[in-house]
């Protein structure tokens, strides 16, 4: 059994009080979500397939696929064939026929008189369920790559690793990212549905091993979210010090980028934002090839490289040097520190589940997915390697603060002030909304962020939420150990760890169902022959070549992780002893 909170279906039947309220928000047009404690999963496999015959019966056209009733009543083959598609292990469940079924029966009995006040056709209850998503698979592939294309970092990262390492490494994590976001969409296809809709990477933590992941997945989303924030502010306040030629206090530059959060921060809605994060791109595309530009024709910024390296003489820098493999000079965790940052660059699973649940049909993410990283992939290597071979060990974390004209560090500055501040409104407010629903409204009972009393909660958590993020800032203003600790602590777990872990436990549960166990979609309940650990066992032996690979991704992540926060740490302890720019709460800026 998994044991949900928020989505499932009704007990013996409601009271008339909550029959009634139940009314007035379906007048009001509310989505209703009926409400259990347990749904085995097999009644998430069982709605699923529904849901993806529903989706090929929409969109078929001069009769390549049957009609909708058709292909939900006759029940099997249809069903069977839309999740069915190339598995990569991850064929579904055959939980017997699909029959016509009411959304609103019992789960212990079924009468009419448990719902009798709202009267929701299942064809009411579909169209409610579907009328959000509205997504196709290019406009997925254009949020993707706003949300995960950002190249900056990836010259400092060949500059750590060498060319030939880099290469590879770059190569083989983005495939790895790749086949994580597959993994993703096919548990989507097989456990979101129209009654059981999937809204966030927590929802499907919670189908497949229960509350206690959930938990552990919002607690990590908020600590990723807050983190990014807080890593977007001290880039901007560096930014500011070289718009300023750091003749601005560093306090009062990074203090300007969390009010100026803490304004746009109020708004609730994201949905105003979009056409500006659309431009970001663009934006971002400009300064991308104005640094390639500037590069070929001036030398590093060297006084940015020696805040960071106290015995480097500016007056006699060292020539620019290219290494192959990796830089001898280097020790095992700059290396790290280098992976880490490819590991940033591709750490965008995080979102892949709430962008499927937007779309009409998610069989089509694979589309939206594979452009993405390509285009991504492409674009990291080509930029990755220009800027190394430009710059060679000068390469600096934000490349374009490690240019040296100042006009164009002014330009390549005020764009990504802009950019950067959007993109930490987005992520702190989807980070305070995880812990507004997470824990919030779990744990202290707070009301609805639509309620006007959520609302004057909100507006008084948001300055509360970007002044932590100051502090923190400001207490230790080191990017680079910021952005490796991220990249290991939450980012290297949603895009490489957990796919594979949450993929491991569908199967599991999933292929150790035995043939006298069907599900009873009437009365909403399976009945096990056997329960534990022996029908682990048995799941993970049916395929058992695909749980191998998995499990050994899964192994290599968590030794990752161990090695990205000690490397991370490390460089943090370091930073304080040997750069006295980098110590927290002064004036002087990072950038020099």
């Amino acid at each position: 059994m998994i044991h949900q909170d928020n989505i499932a279906v009704l007990d013996d039947g409601p009271s008339v009080a909550e029959k009634r309220k139940d009314s007035e928000n379906l007048q009001a047009g509310n989505i209703l979500y009926i409400k259990d404690s347990e749904i085995p999963i097999e009644e998430f496999i069982y709605f699923a397939k529904l849901s993806r015959a529903r989706e090929l019966s929409s969109s078929s056209q001069a009769g390549h696929i049957t009609a909708s009733t058709n292909a939900t009543s006759s029940g099997g083959d249809a069903v069977d064939q839309s999740v069915k598609e190339s598995g990569g292990g991850m064929a579904p469940l055959n939980c017997g026929e699909v029959g016509h079924l009411s959304r609103v029966e019992s789960k212990k009995k079924s009468t009419p008189e448990a719902f009798a006040l709202l009267d929701i056709s299942e064809g009411e209850w579909t169209q409610a369920s579907r009328a959000a998503r509205t997504a196709t698979w290019v406009s997925i592939f254009y949020l993707i790559t706003t949300d995960v294309l950002g190249p900056f970092s990836t010259g400092y990262a060949f500059s750590q690793m060498g060319l030939a390492p880099g290469v590879v490494l770059y190569t083989v994590f983005g495939a790895l990212a790749g086949y994580s976001g597959f993994l993703l969409w096919r548990l989507f296809l097989q456990l979101d549905s129209d009654e059981h809709p999937l809204r966030g990477y927590s929802d499907l933590a919670l189908r497949i091993y229960g509350p206690w992941f959930q938990h552990v997945c919002n607690i990590l989303q908020s600590f990723q979210f807050f983190l990014t924030v807080m890593v977007i502010m001290i880039t901007n306040g560096q930014s500011i010090s070289q718009l300023s030629q750091n003749k601005l206090c560093f306090i009062i530059s990074v203090l300007i980028s969390a009010l100026a959060g803490c304004l746009i921060g109020q708004i609730r809605t994201l949905k105003n934002l979009g056409w500006v994060g659309s431009v970001s791109v663009f934006l971002n595309l400009f300064v991308i090839f104005a640094t390639m530009g500037v590069m070929a024709h001036s030398p590093p910024n060297y006084i940015l490289y020696a805040t960071t390296h106290p015995e480097f003489d500016i007056q006699a820098p060292d020539p620019i040097s290219v290494s192959i493999t990796a830089p001898p000079e280097l020790t095992l965790v700059d290396n790290v520190n280098g992976l880490m940052n490819a590991v940033f660059s591709f750490g965008g699973a995080t979102m892949f589940v709430e962008l499927m649940a937007e779309m009409r049909r998610p069989m089509d993410f694979w589309k939206g997915l594979l452009c993405a990283d390509l285009l991504i992939f492409l674009c990291y290597m080509v930029y990755g390697i220009y800027c190394y071979v430009m710059q060679g060990q000068y390469a600096y974390i934000n490349s374009y603060q490690g240019i040296s004209p100042y006009n164009w560090q002014t330009v390549c500055n005020a764009i990504e002030l802009l950019t950067n501040v959007i993109a930490a409104v987005l992520y702190a407010n989807i980070g305070m909304k995880v812990l507004y629903n997470s824990v919030g409204r779990h744990f202290f009972r707070i009301p609805d962020l639509n309620s006007a009393s959520g609302k004057w909660i909100w507006t008084f958590f948001v300055p509360v939420y970007w002044m932590l993020a100051w502090v923190v800032a400001l207490s230790v203003p080191q990017i680079t150990s910021w952005t490796v600790l991220v990249g290991a602590g939450a980012l290297l777990q949603f895009t490489y760890t957990f796919p594979v872990f949450l993929a491991l436990g569908f199967r599991a549960q999933r292929d150790s169902a035995l043939p006298e166990e069907v599900f009873d979609p009437l009365h909403h309940r399976v009945e096990r022959v056997d329960h534990g650990l022996k029908r682990w066992v048995r799941g993970l032996r049916k395929e058992l070549w695909w749980n191998i690979f998995d499990g050994v991704i899964y192994v290599g992540s968590l030794v990752t992780c161990v090695l990205g926060l000690y490397a991370g740490f490390k460089t943090l302890v370091e930073g304080y002893i040997d750069s006295p720019s980098l110590v927290g709460w002064q004036c002087s800026s990072p950038t020099g």
